[in-house]
């Protein structure tokens, strides 16, 4: 028998969608989207089966392809099947093979959901899942929202099976016989989820037999704590956020009275890219640096008397330019850069504004842009690394000049130069250098 009803039960209890919705259900041919399949089946849902060939495990996914192909046809609902070159997307955009899987089958299943008119997408994940998703974010780092796990519904993507366990769908496979595929990769340790829930979860489920009912009670606790938050947060915008022109405007003052501040102030400042170490500078920089900018790649927040100005970014504020090895002339902003490459070692000295710099060390593209919040290089001559800000302070550079001041980035990501006043203690010419590549700038007006 089926938990048919618990099944409906729950979809009502959490709103993922209404008796006449049209939903796309992602199977894959393992037990727990086969018996996702069945459930919507058997509750009359009208549905369609969408499949992802990632063309990872040869023969395997093939027959994967044709388990769940012929799954619909036994249930009487349209199929959807895609291949995907997954090695190739994930070298050219330069991710994890998982991240890449993850990227293709999100984007191909809105794809599909608003070209045949489903409503909302089904993903057959379980409590599991949702124990073995918070462990994975305690172990990266996470926030209150890394805690919830996985939600029942996010936006359309819908989560009808969180109320069952793997070994609820276990039993329901082996109860009604049905058939389904083992993906081979599941067992391997190699992947950080799998690592969890083949060593870790188990160690835990000796300690406390009932983890799985732990952690759900421990969701809802985490999920309500977050709406409050959350509500909260809305409040306090309202009150400390003053519309002033294209700006917004919030007292330092009422800013000092926040308790706990850190935690509140990166909530109200998250939406516009702000993360938690600026945040730490903002709250340091309170009594003491008016003035200061701290900045994301669209928004800008000045520390000002006695009030703190967020606006968006002017489009000139981020600007940045690649260089390749071909590139002998740049032009940027106010500025000229020349590019000379030279077969001997030469050094540039009593110029600011030219450097000399190993060949070798140079992986292209280059990157010539403002500098931002958070970048630190290695000045030459000094030991250890360097804030970018606080260098700019030590040379007394006024606020208003920092970001017009070009910095050399290698492909790396590391800082070569500061345009005009320092270069990079790791890329100067030594007794190893064989070529040299001389860059130069030139102020336009």
């Amino acid at each position: 028998m089926l938990p048919v009803k618990v099944f409906t039960d729950f979809i009502e209890q959490n709103s993922l969608f209404g008796q006449d919705s049209q939903i796309l259900a992602a199977v894959s041919g393992g037990m727990d989207s086969v018996v996702m399949a069945h459930l919507l089946k058997s509750a009359g849902v009208n549905f369609g089966i969408a499949h992802c060939n990632f063309q990872l495990r040869g023969q395997e996914s093939l027959r994967d392809q044709q388990f769940c192909n012929n799954l619909a046809k036994q249930l009487g609902v349209p199929f959807h099947s895609i291949a995907f070159d997954t090695l190739a997307y994930a070298a050219g955009e330069k991710i994890s093979t998982q991240m890449a899987a993850r990227q293709l089958r999100y984007q191909w299943f809105e794809h599909v959901r608003q070209q045949s008119g489903y409503d909302a997408i089904a993903l057959a994940h379980h409590q599991n899942d949702a124990i073995e998703t918070i462990l994975l974010n305690l172990t990266r780092g996470t926030g209150i929202a890394g805690m919830h796990g996985i939600l029942p519904k996010n936006g359309l993507l819908v989560r009808p099976l969180l109320f069952l366990t793997r070994e609820d769908i276990q039993n329901i496979i082996d109860q009604n016989g049905l058939p389904h595929v083992e993906d081979s990769s599941n067992s391997s340790i190699k992947y950080a989820r799998n690592k969890i829930r083949h060593e870790v979860i188990p160690k835990l489920k000796e300690l406390n037999p009932n983890l799985e009912q732990t952690f759900e009670n421990n969701l809802v606790h985490f999920r309500d704590l977050e709406l409050f938050l959350d509500k909260q947060i809305a409040e306090l915008k309202d009150k400390l956020f003053v519309p002033h022109g294209n700006e917004l405007h919030i007292p330092v003052e009422q800013i000092k009275k926040l308790e706990p501040k850190r935690l509140l102030l990166f909530k109200l400042l998250q939406d516009y890219g702000f993360n938690e170490a600026i945040i730490d500078d903002l709250i340091a920089a309170l009594d003491k640096h008016a003035g200061k900018v701290f900045e994301t790649p669209a928004f800008k927040l000045i520390l000002d008397r006695g009030k703190l100005i967020l606006a968006k970014q002017t489009p000139d504020n981020h600007k940045e330019l690649l260089i390749t090895i071909n590139d002998h002339e740049i032009n940027y902003a106010d500025y000229k850069l020349t590019i000379l490459h030279d077969d001997s070692p030469l050094i540039v000295k009593d110029n600011p504004m030219a450097v000399s710099i190993d060949t070798d060390l140079l992986k292209y593209p280059l990157t010539l842009r403002p500098w931002q919040q958070g970048d630190h290089f290695h000045p030459l001559g000094m030991k250890g690394n360097k804030k970018v800000s606080d260098f700019f302070i030590a040379q007394k550079i006024p606020l208003h000049e920092k970001s017009g001041i070009p910095l050399l980035v290698n492909g790396n990501g590391e800082i070569i130069w500061i345009g005009g006043y320092r270069p990079d203690e790791r890329y100067k010419v030594g007794r190893k250098t064989k070529k040299v590549t001389i860059f130069e700038l030139y102020k336009m007006n």
